[in-house]
């Protein structure tokens, strides 16, 4: 059975890292983008984060381009605006695809575990994924679901 530690991605800094790392975790995935009206779940992921970050949830954010081009081209710009904007510190990885040909495994992986309105396609920015521990994935959440209509169901998991 395929699990969150079967992949590796690309830390927003250009090293990469295996998503084993994460193992024993309840870890929340979400793409996320910079120019979006749904941008300011930054802060509440963030706020997530930090309440249950030492309990064991591990929020993963995955910049992604893929919708009305709203995220900026350079990983270093992402990483600035996130900083600077909503003081984020959970863990950001490298802009992806999410959908299509060129979609990151882990993606690929994602849609066919938890399918949405669209199939197993990604509707739009700030999808998130809830995985168990045992990094399975749990829960899909549309992109409108707000971080703090999450909380329960993380509280259960951890």
């Amino acid at each position: 059975m395929t699990t969150l530690s079967d992949f590796e991605a690309t830390r927003i800094d250009g090293t990469p890292q295996a998503l084993s790392e994460y193992a024993g975790k309840v870890v929340l995935v979400v793409n996320t983008a910079s120019k979006c009206g749904l941008t300011p779940q930054y802060e509440g992921l963030e706020e997530l984060h930090r309440e249950f970050g030492e309990a064991g949830l591990a929020v993963l954010g995955f910049p992604c381009d893929q919708f009305a081009r709203q995220e900026f081209d350079d990983n270093a710009e992402i990483a600035e605006f996130c900083t600077t904007n909503y003081d984020v510190t959970f863990p950001m990885f490298a802009k992806i695809d999410v959908n299509g040909r060129s979609a990151h495994p882990l993606y690929r992986w994602l849609r066919g575990s938890s399918r949405g309105l669209l199939g197993g396609a990604i509707k739009w920015n700030f999808t998130k994924f809830l995985l168990n521990r045992d990094g399975e994935v749990v829960r899909r959440y549309a992109p409108t679901v707000l971080p703090a209509e999450i909380a329960d169901d993380i509280r259960a998991l951890l």
